[in-house]
């Protein structure tokens, strides 16, 4: 008979942050569950399409807009052996400070602009990755964070929250030629070509028609 213990534990998912020009890990952030569902869209960037031209209609202008969408779970009271003086406040400001701004950086832009500077670069973040499998590791931005926090300690630290992520997955047409995650987009593009190549082959016959 199976035990439990003999059942493999599924690896974590999670998201990296990685320092773009060394290619060093710079944090490893790993969700707590795995998400129960994934939504995944993929949008076609057709040449010509809006404008009607027929001469165009098979063309594509680059890779399709690729998106996720999925909710994490955060929870104190599954860990009550590691200490959380402040609930899950740390583990929320992780994921918070991927979508803002360090304050080091704010204050050297308030520097630059109230020493006179016209025009302020904007503020770079590392590049993000999200991992969900080996076979599944992409160059993201995250485009939402909604935070539900569901319970609270009596410190009123939160201690059980839902996090709703959405990440929009960066292509070559969004990164600089041989920038790392242009070169990461291009290795999650040829893996999925290597599971195409590995897919069964359909025949005619089983669609009902004898040729086209």
């Amino acid at each position: 008979m199976t035990r439990y213990l003999d059942i493999p534990k599924p690896i974590r998912s999670g998201i990296v942050i990685v320092d773009s020009e060394r290619g060093t890990p710079q944090r490893v952030i790993v969700l707590q569950f795995n998400p129960d569902t994934l939504e995944r869209t993929l949008a076609p960037q057709a040449f010509g399409a809006e404008q009607g031209d027929r001469t165009e209609a098979l063309r594509l202008k680059g890779p399709a807009i690729e998106t996720w969408k999925f909710t994490a779970e955060i929870d104190a009271t599954d860990q009550l052996d590691v200490p959380a003086p402040f609930g899950i406040h740390p583990q929320l400001a992780v994921l918070e400070m991927l979508v803002h701004p360090t304050s080091a950086q704010l204050r050297a832009n308030q520097r630059l602009a109230a020493a006179g500077t016209l025009e302020i670069t904007p503020m770079e973040t590392p590049l993000t990755l999200f991992v969900w499998g080996t076979k599944r590791v992409m160059p993201v931005r995250i485009t939402e964070l909604a935070v539900t926090e569901e319970a609270f300690d009596p410190e009123l630290n939160p201690i059980r929250a839902a996090v709703s992520l959405g990440l929009r997955v960066l292509s070559v047409n969004d990164l600089p030629a041989g920038h790392r995650g242009a070169e990461l987009y291009l290795a999650h593009l040829a893996q999925k070509e290597r599971l195409v190549a590995g897919s069964g082959v359909g025949r005619l016959a089983q669609l009902g028609l004898p040729s086209i």
